[in-house]
């Protein structure tokens, strides 16, 4: 459906994607399931404000969205819609929501969801993007609470728009929320942004002597990265992420380096702003040395998200390098056996 939305007084065109609501029975499944599969995420239990409300805001900046209120109007009727934020995921088989080892995000965002005290809805776009949506004005301000002040992205103009209309629509006096400017090592927020856009890889190569085909011969070894992609603009702001993404890489010990996103969206997909062909900004560690502060960083504030699993692999391997015990023939069998 096409609407035309007015904002700031400016007339643009919307298309709304279809999405189906998730059942409360598979999400209940997803919740369960997700709570049997690791204790991880006790640490983030009871809303605690420094552990929950900084993964929240990581992970919104990670691959979430903040709506803010437009005027839509289309032949029949004008609409008005309320704020939302918006957490996404991209789901691998959506068809499959609720079955037994299924793996996406609709458990840690029912886990949320409980937290939050059951506020928002879960949705599958057809784009095959799962998305926990939050519009109700009192969850939006419980939200608000306690992301406030956590922010490091310019995706905190759009949160501070946010704060804006809640303030003039619910006559609330909440101040401008500034950006973090606290070590990317003294809490959660690392983690939520992980969980949404970060990467644990394991590489294993075998060793191939000198032959006819190869001139030179290929010693075996294993090797491990991490690796954080971001758009180079943020798209509602038009604020560039260089500047946050090279105060990350001073973190990580890294460069920041950049490719453009050669990938097609899936069939039946809406785009809205993101183009083909769009420059992409990105930080990977992979020198064991380098890697350490991290795997004490992760210990602390664990991954608990669809992430989780490959990362307790990635360590299991980080874990048998450091030991020397990767190219063993019992240590090759293992990590053959992990990254199949």
């Amino acid at each position: 459906t096409s609407y035309v939305g007015i904002y700031s007084k400016k007339e643009c065109l919307y298309t709304l994607a279809t999405a189906r609501t998730i059942i409360d029975k598979d999400v209940s499944q997803s919740l369960k399931n997700f709570k049997l599969n690791s204790d991880s995420y006790k640490i983030y239990e009871n809303n605690s404000e420094k552990n929950f409300g900084y993964y929240l805001a990581g992970l919104l900046e990670g691959d979430g969205h903040i709506s803010i209120p437009a005027l839509f109007k289309n032949s029949k009727s004008i609409r008005v819609f309320n704020p939302r934020i918006v957490f996404t995921s991209s789901l691998r088989d959506p068809a499959s929501v609720g079955r037994e080892g299924h793996i996406n995000n609709l458990g840690l965002y029912a886990f949320i969801q409980s937290e939050l005290g059951n506020i928002g809805r879960f949705q599958i776009t057809a784009g095959n993007t799962l998305r926990y949506v939050i519009g109700d004005l009192q969850g939006i301000q419980k939200l608000i609470n306690l992301m406030h002040g956590k922010f490091r992205t310019p995706k905190n103009k759009a949160f501070n728009n946010l704060i804006e209309i809640m303030n003039a629509k619910c006559s609330l006096n909440i101040p401008e929320s500034l950006l973090d400017d606290s070590g990317f090592g003294d809490n959660s927020w690392l983690t939520g942004f992980t969980d949404s856009d970060g990467h644990f890889g394991i590489k294993y190569v075998e060793g191939k002597p000198k032959s006819g085909d190869m001139k030179r011969a290929r010693s075996e070894h294993v090797t491990l990265k991490y690796r954080l992609d971001q758009r180079a603009y943020d798209k509602p702001t038009s604020l560039s992420m260089l500047p946050f993404m090279e105060k990350l890489a001073i973190f990580l010990d890294c460069p920041v380096k950049t490719y453009v996103n050669n990938t097609q969206s899936l069939p039946g997909a809406v785009r809205l702003g993101a183009p083909f062909g769009r420059e992409i900004l990105s930080l990977t560690v992979s020198a064991i040395g380098k890697l350490e502060p991290l795997v004490n960083y992760f210990d602390k504030y664990p991954v608990i998200g669809e992430k989780l699993n490959n990362y307790m692999k990635w360590r299991i391997v980080y874990d048998m390098i450091i030991a020397k015990e990767h190219l063993t023939p019992e240590g090759r069998l293992k990590i053959k056996s992990l990254i199949a």
